[in-house]
């Protein structure tokens, strides 16, 4: 079933069309990842479809009584209060119809009125109608799972932790189209699986905005791809869509190319002089007209993006050298016994939950707090830069150009001077784009106009914060691409898994048993290497001597048939992928075949995704137990 669709959608800000008659269709069951450069419109298509925004032009047809909750990337200021009254205002008036139901039922005349009763009566009708008996439990229970106290107070929770209660908010809601806007920032690793497995179980259709690539290939089903104001449907495979995208603007700049030869031999033509002129083809001079028309309209891609950074000489060999040391606030210990020595050319991860001390470890690894006992020593010649996720670095009211060199139209880049318009361009921003205020930028405009203020610097020890936020794709690509040729020393603080595995090369990692230690690699690695956490046993009160446990010398019958009848059943499932999407890259699939067809190609899709995930991580359990058993 179709529960929400567009068509014809166009909205124009005077910075040309974001949407360009737009339509699109989700179905009950289907996980859509929306796409697209940072400032193409993504957030506006998601805001019109909530009925926050209104289109220029366009139609919006939600089916029947399917109620649409919309999570913002930002988290609102103007949210105050308990965390119970902040969730229940997320039920479209159903807490408020129950707490003036259960406040009429005490106050009863004897014999109630007939007015009382007519009016317990719609109470009771519109309840059923809503659902909404059970409110108040429902979110309670929802908060108690997240381990968020109902009397706590929003306005002093961490960012990520208000995005967690603004999701359940939006789910209280019981709606069948569920629409997230960047739902993984601020989120730590634990909360991001959390949400996984909350968008996977969805029963209604979900649209999403992500840059965490590993968030979206374990739940999208479809990939919605928004260019220029176009959108168009792709399989819900990542690297899929990369290559047949790219293959699409291949042809695209072939056709181009081609359009731009014929418009040049006609100009030529054209040219020949007025005599020719009147005994010319008027019909090919119409012709002419139409194609310069055509050129005018053309709307180019935005180009990549130009990341630079610029080292400050060489550092010391050593960097920052750790000898055990201690660290607790008053209400949170940080570290104790910790050692770490990071050397030049490192590229070192922190992981851990909010609020952990992510950020208190590496005031004390730059020198900036002082631990309770033990050793920091940082190397020579060090030339630090921090990339802060807050963005605290940008004024809100001053243009982008003026956040970069104040009054001036010039930036010393380096070592030389560059125009500030030339210099923003390398981070996609127009001129007309550079002399907006910031308030205007849209979040990733945000994070790309903070790492162009901070690598005018020059640095041998980069520190980022959270630095993948908002980030396009393509942009966090790059970024990932510069870093990895970076010959300075780096330390980033990340929930991106993907980002993590590609960028650094040992993790620092808050782990769940309160220490803090340091593994080769990255996520993945670490996943492997942590220590697994046991529930404590409480021990008798006549403590005896435990039977040796026995050595598991292979696999039994049962492992090793499942580990053999893996392989088979992964590539049946993969190929059975394969046809369906080759049958949803069908250009008639969407307009041609029913709405059941439709939800069942993609219900199914869905479910295969799901399937290959848990085989996967069965086939590499069981090999791994094998290995080790071996060994």
């Amino acid at each position: 079933m179709t529960l929400i669709r567009a068509s014809g959608l166009n909205i124009n800000f005077g910075f040309g069309p974001l949407l360009d008659e737009a339509s699109l269709g989700l179905e009950a069951g289907e996980r859509v990842c929306l796409v697209g450069r940072n400032g193409q419109g993504k957030t506006t298509l998601m805001k019109i479809l909530a009925g926050i925004l209104e289109p220029d032009d366009g139609d919006v047809f939600v089916e029947g009584d399917a109620g649409v909750a919309y999570l913002q990337q930002a988290v609102p200021d103007d949210i105050q209060g308990p965390l119970r009254d902040v969730v229940l205002g997320g039920t479209g008036g159903s807490a408020e119809l129950l707490d003036a139901y259960n406040a009429l039922s005490v106050s009863l005349s004897d014999p109630p009125t007939d007015s009382e009763l007519d009016r317990m009566q719609s109470l009771q009708e519109e309840l059923d109608r809503r659902d909404g008996w059970n409110v108040h439990t429902e979110a309670e229970a929802a908060l108690a799972k997240l381990s968020l106290e109902p009397d706590d107070r929003f306005e002093e929770l961490s960012g990520g932790r208000k995005r967690q209660c603004l999701l359940i908010r939006a789910l209280v809601s019981k709606p069948q189209v569920l629409i997230l806007d960047e739902p993984t920032n601020h989120l730590d690793i634990q909360a991001i699986s959390w949400l996984e497995d909350l968008v996977r179980s969805f029963q209604g259709a979900v649209l999403f905005v992500t840059h965490d690539r590993a968030f979206l290939r374990a739940t999208a089903t479809r990939i919605l791809d928004l260019d220029r104001g176009k959108l168009t449907s792709w399989p819900g495979d990542l690297e899929v869509y990369k290559e047949r995208k790219n293959a699409a603007l291949e042809a695209e700049a072939k056709a181009w190319s081609e359009f731009d030869k014929h418009l040049a031999r006609e100009e030529v033509w054209i040219r020949q002089g007025i005599k020719a002129r009147r005994t010319r083809n008027e019909g090919r001079v119409r012709a002419l007209k139409k194609l310069r028309e055509q050129r005018k309209e053309r709307r180019a891609r935005i180009g990549q993006a130009k990341i630079t950074l610029h080292e400050a000489g060489r550092s010391g060999a050593r960097v920052v050298t750790v000898e055990d040391i201690s660290f607790s606030w008053p209400d949170l210990p940080i570290v104790e016994d910790f050692t770490l020595e990071l050397q030049r050319g490192d590229r070192l991860g922190v992981i851990g939950p909010n609020g952990c001390g992510k950020t208190t470890l590496l005031r004390l690894l730059l020198g900036d707090l002082e631990p309770q006992s033990g050793l920091v020593d940082l190397g020579t010649k060090l030339h630090p830069l921090y990339f802060d996720q807050l963005r605290d670095q940008l004024d809100e009211e001053r243009t982008v150009q003026e956040n970069l060199c104040d009054d001036s139209d010039t930036v010393i880049v380096g070592g030389g001077s560059r125009h500030v318009i030339s210099y923003l361009n390398d981070f996609l921003f127009s001129p007309d784009r550079a002399r907006s205020p910031v308030k205007l930028l849209s979040g990733g405009e945000r994070n790309r106009l903070l790492l162009a203020k901070l690598f005018i610097q020059e640095a041998n020890l980069l520190v980022l914060d959270e630095p993948t936020n908002d980030l396009d794709a393509e942009t966090l690509e790059l970024l990932e691409t510069t870093l990895l040729g970076y010959k300075g020393t780096l330390i980033v603080v990340s929930h991106d898994r993907e980002f993590l595995n590609n960028v650094v090369t040992s993790c620092v990692a808050f782990d769940a048993d309160g220490q803090v230690r340091h593994y080769a690699g990255g996520y993945d690695d670490w996943l492997l290497q942590r220590p697994q956490i046991v529930e404590e046993i409480e021990p008798s009160s006549q403590p005896s001597k435990p039977a040796p446990k026995a050595q598991k010398k292979k696999l039994s019958f049962k492992e090793k048939h499942q580990l053999d009848e893996l392989p088979g059943q992964i590539e049946a499932l993969e190929t059975e992928q394969s046809e369906l999407t080759q049958q949803m890259m069908d250009p008639g699939f969407y307009g041609g075949g029913t709405s059941e067809a439709v939800q069942q190609v993609t219900a199914r899709l869905a479910e295969i995704t799901d399937e290959l995930a848990e085989r996967y991580q069965r086939w590499e359990t069981l090999e791994e137990l094998r290995e080790s058993l071996e060994s």
